[in-house]
């Protein structure tokens, strides 16, 4: 999936994580991208992060959910943009099944244009402070 525009991305990304939906939130990034995920795992390519976004949904954020904070937007040369999100993740899962309160994260992505639309090339989604 293309984005019509880079500002969208903070919204799908959150719908597709509230629906626990790995290849959604995959499908925002192109075939070739790069992604640190909340928990310090690393994929590469669409497929990887499908995987990891699953492993990470199904384990200690199965019942995660997103509040969408401050968005910042940095223009790069005509075909690249900078964006930075804030989100409050609350819900996380210890473990033994104890709630382990809720934390601030930044979604940090680079964004290219290609002929189908906006894609992420790189991501960083990682705790805040």
């Amino acid at each position: 999936m293309s984005l019509a525009t880079p500002a969208d991305l903070p919204r799908f990304f959150a719908a597709a994580w509230g629906a626990r939906d790995a290849r959604a939130i995959a499908a925002l990034f192109a075939e070739d991208a790069d992604f640190l995920s909340l928990t310090g795992g690393t994929a590469e390519g669409r497929r990887q992060i499908a995987e990891l976004l699953a492993s990470e949904l199904a384990g200690a954020f199965s019942r995660a959910r997103l509040v969408t904070g401050k968005t910042k937007m940095r223009t790069v040369g005509s075909d690249a943009v900078v964006l930075i999100q804030r989100f409050v993740l609350t819900g996380i899962v210890h473990e033994d099944g104890s709630d382990a309160g809720r934390i601030g994260a930044i979604l940090c992505a680079t964004l290219g244009i290609s002929p189908e639309g906006w894609q992420v090339v790189a991501a960083q989604f990682v705790p805040e402070g």
